[in-house]
């Protein structure tokens, strides 16, 4: 039983003896006290004044002698007009230290054959091109996320689907053909991504050249700008040669789906690399050009059920005015699939794969109305999960000089990203002074561990909501709100054991009669932890979990300045201390982990 409850339940039987009543738990308001009053917790006495009739100074006071009296948490107490401030007692800090520290995972539940099953999609990339800032943010989301709802007891199934058809692929594939002289990513040394994604900047350059050629041939021949542009982007040669290989590959041409199998092999290599680099994994990978039949069958099946209806044209038309919506497109006058078709194949096939309790989409927000459509037609198909899924929406990532693009090759890509934060660290470090003692291999790793560190932080910290301003300067930075500086401070923990170890100390709460005011906190503040843990998988929000994770740090970090741990003043302060800083360590590594980052032993 926690403080709180123990207390909780005190002050109900206090308010039966002292006023004759029952009091439902939920009357029992419990907060931590303010700074400028003495005490740890304040008991909200307002309620019972209807019960008591008396005064809420009065009423705060009878209580508070109650509780002296009757639960040994409570050690001391002062009203304040309806608010009864709460000492808790030393041994019940004491005890409540000791539960945390013989719980590994102190915060965090384990899930049974009989929890939920929870599938989170993330990533979703496509394969013409590697993986930039914005699919960065969207892993390491889904990532925490997922590692955030397993930590809350559910069976959780990471997942994600792959764009690997349609015209973008396409227009990598001609590029190659036209132009690559049959390079690979062996001969020319590159990762198979970025090497596909260098042929579709230079489709687009080479279909930007053609538009404007065109563009200024219907210009001269009368043709107003807007129309001319227009005309020009359809009849590009390159652009009606990509619709042909499309074309092409639906009715299952052997070279073109040959080409594409080999150039999407390179390509799913590469995404390996980058997806291990940044510690992210999956347990079920799908690909729409498996899902997006399915979907098409779906739809067909829906429409002889009269949920959906077809144009005389041939399309195939969802009608969701009923719900507030548009009439929305489901497949195309020439038999094509949308966007829409392929998710409706997608969570037919994982239906079938897994008993999914709750699905998360893990998609910017700018897909917010489709995944609000989807949910609807979804329902409407009978997935007991469609109404209830969740659209887990993003915001973007910005730059200085605006959004990312990749068709002109501005992207800021995802394997740069990780060398140069890699790099920032080490030399970070090397400024210091702080890799001097290290071996070189060891100063690789710690590089790699606080680089890392630094650039899923700084994303993670920010509510995924909101767009962000990615600063990979400031997000190195051994100060302030920031990996390293959380890192950093782990370290040091360890350090500390490292010597109480060699100087054969032992932590321990054992003897301890009085604890400062830093010591309470800090105590509070590791019990604090099971509802940051609850309250970012109620709420999606990993975020959360790094505040809570600088919010420890840095009050660790103030205790450690005011008081020694290996020269306090007697063995059992230091063994207190040692078990106190023993266990913020703990909670640090555990936090972190939620977020998907290492921390050091050695720094």
């Amino acid at each position: 039983m926690s403080i709180a409850q123990e207390i909780s339940t005190a002050a109900i039987a206090a308010v039966k003896e002292l006023y004759g009543q029952d009091v439902p738990e939920k009357m029992v308001q419990l907060q931590k006290t303010r700074p400028d009053f003495e005490g740890n917790l304040t008991l909200v006495v307002f309620p019972f004044l209807k019960i008591s009739h008396k005064k809420p100074v009065d009423t705060a006071n009878e209580i508070g002698a109650y509780l002296t009296g009757h639960c040994p948490a409570v050690a001391g107490y002062n009203a304040v007009g309806g608010f009864l401030n709460l000492v808790v007692a030393t041994d019940a800090w004491l005890r409540l230290l000791g539960d945390i520290d013989a719980d590994p995972l102190y915060g965090e539940r384990k899930a049974t054959a009989d929890s939920p099953l929870v599938m989170v999609e993330y990533s979703s990339p496509n394969t013409n091109k590697p993986l930039h800032l914005g699919h960065v943010r969207n892993n390491l989301l889904g990532w925490s996320l997922a590692k955030i709802l397993e930590a809350n007891g559910n069976r959780v199934i990471k997942t994600n689907i792959v764009n690997d058809r349609g015209i973008h692929i396409m227009k990598s594939m001609l590029a190659w053909l036209r132009w690559g002289n049959g390079c690979t990513p062996e001969s020319t040394g590159k990762k198979g991504d970025h090497l596909i994604g260098d042929f579709y900047v230079l489709f687009d350059k080479h279909y930007k050249e053609e538009c404007n050629e065109l563009k200024a041939k219907y210009m001269a021949d009368g043709m107003d700008e807007e129309k001319a542009e227009e005309k020009a982007k359809n009849e590009a040669p390159l652009i009606k040669e990509a619709h042909q290989m499309l074309v092409k590959w639906e009715q299952g041409d052997k070279d073109i789906r040959a080409l594409w199998e080999k150039m999407n092999s390179w390509v799913y290599a590469g995404f390996d690399e980058t997806y291990k680099a940044l510690g992210v994994s999956f347990d079920k990978i799908y690909y729409e050009s498996n899902t997006y039949l399915e979907g098409k069958r779906k739809v067909m099946e829906g429409l002889k059920k009269g949920l959906f209806y077809q144009k005389e044209d041939g399309s195939v038309w969802a009608d969701l005015t009923g719900e507030g919506l548009d009439q929305k497109l489901l497949i195309r006058s020439d038999g094509t699939s949308v966007y829409m078709t392929q998710d409706i194949g997608t969570a037919e096939m994982r239906f079938n794969d897994y008993p999914i309790d709750k699905m998360i989409y893990v998609v910017g927000n700018e897909q917010n109305y489709h995944f609000q459509v989807l949910s609807i037609i979804l329902d409407r198909l009978g997935f007991k999960w469609g109404k209830d899924l969740v659209h887990f929406s993003y915001g973007m990532v910005e730059l200085p000089n605006g959004k990312m693009k990749s068709r002109e090759g501005t992207v800021v890509d995802a394997d740069d990203l990780i060398a140069e934060m890699i790099e920032d660290a080490r030399k970070t470090a090397e400024e210091h002074g702080q890799s001097k003692e290290f071996s070189e291999a060891e100063r690789q790793e710690i590089a790699r561990i606080v680089g890392l560190g630094a650039l899923k932080y700084f994303i993670l910290k920010v509510d995924a909501r909101k767009n962000m301003l990615f600063n990979p300067a400031e997000s190195i930075d051994f100060n302030g709100n920031t990996g390293p500086f959380i890192q950093y401070t782990y370290a040091r923990i360890r350090s500390i054991l490292r010597k109480a170890e060699a100087a054969h100390l032992t932590p321990s709460g054992k003897g301890v009669k009085a604890l400062n005011d830093k010591e309470t906190e800090l105590i509070q503040k590791l019990a604090d932890f099971k509802t940051a843990v609850a309250d970012a998988g109620e709420n999606y929000n990993p975020a959360g979990i790094a505040n809570y994770c600088y919010e420890l740090t840095k009050l660790f970090n103030q205790f450690y300045h005011d008081y020694s741990i290996l020269s306090a003043e007697t063995d059992e302060a230091k063994a207190f201390r040692l078990m106190l800083a023993a266990n913020v360590g703990k909670t640090i590594k555990n936090g972190m982990a939620l977020l998907g980052i290492e921390v050091p032993e050695r720094m």
